[in-house]
């Protein structure tokens, strides 16, 4: 087990302690976390590597209150999550996180512009969806429909969608997995700048050791475990990744 002892002087976002997550179909079991310990701190960047059935996916599900853990706790600032009724978790993701997914699920009947405001009309205290859109980029495609727009493109409406309603954290699992190299560059950009801007706390899930350098830190996963977790002594920008 690896557990950092609190190095950063940041307040802690987001934790979790002895999280495991156990799937069982008929006689078969599959232990998709174990004993997994982890902080992720305000507007921190951080990258969670690792093989396919690492757990990646799983761990940032359960944070992001998407599932719940067969054993252990989350804890959200002071509260914890894993103790909260259904009601209180919909309620904990629908004001305090956001997600990116590798596809966009946008709605191809909605510009971009309608798009993000699907979410400002329920966030508490959310920006302007023209705002959001600027943030990523996408200033001049605010009333194109996703079919007139490029991968990339969608991704980052998909972006604005997610940081719109002012998230504390972001959490992206592969946002860059279905793009080329140049347009997942695109969107690394757009979450650095969000991460830089407005200090959402960004957990970035990846198989792509490369966007390791552009973060805080790095957690490695394998067979449902952190088996590496390491503190970069700066981080590269984006466009300088060496894709």
């Amino acid at each position: 087990m690896i557990s950092e002892s609190h190095p950063d002087p940041r307040r802690v976002t987001l934790r979790c302690r002895d999280l495991t997550k156990t799937y069982r179909t008929g006689e078969v079991e599959v232990k998709a976390l174990r004993c997994v310990n982890l902080e992720l701190y305000e507007s921190e960047l951080v990258a969670r590597l690792g093989p396919s059935g690492s757990g990646k996916s799983t761990l940032l599900n359960i944070l992001g209150g998407l599932d719940t853990p067969t054993s252990g706790n989350v804890f959200f600032h002071d509260q914890e999550i894993t103790a909260l009724d259904d009601a209180a978790v919909t309620r904990f993701r629908r004001d305090h996180v956001g997600f990116v997914f590798q596809f966009y699920n946008l709605v191809p009947s909605l510009t971009a512009l309608e798009n993000v405001a699907l979410v400002t009309e329920i966030a508490r205290s959310p920006m302007e969806p023209a705002e959001a859109l600027e943030l990523v980029g996408l200033e001049a495609r605010l009333n194109h429909f996703p079919a007139q727009l490029s991968g990339g493109e969608q991704q980052r409406i998909a972006i604005a969608r997610a940081i719109a309603k002012r998230p504390e954290i972001l959490l992206c699992d592969e946002p860059t997995g279905a793009l080329d190299s140049e347009t997942g560059i695109l969107v690394l950009e757009a979450i650095e700048r969000v991460n830089r801007e407005i200090g959402t706390t960004t957990a970035l899930i990846t198989h792509n050791v490369v966007i390791a350098d552009m973060v805080d830190r790095v957690v490695s996963l394998a067979d449902g475990r952190i088996v590496d977790m390491r503190r970069n002594p700066g981080r590269r920008p984006a466009r300088e990744l060496a894709w």
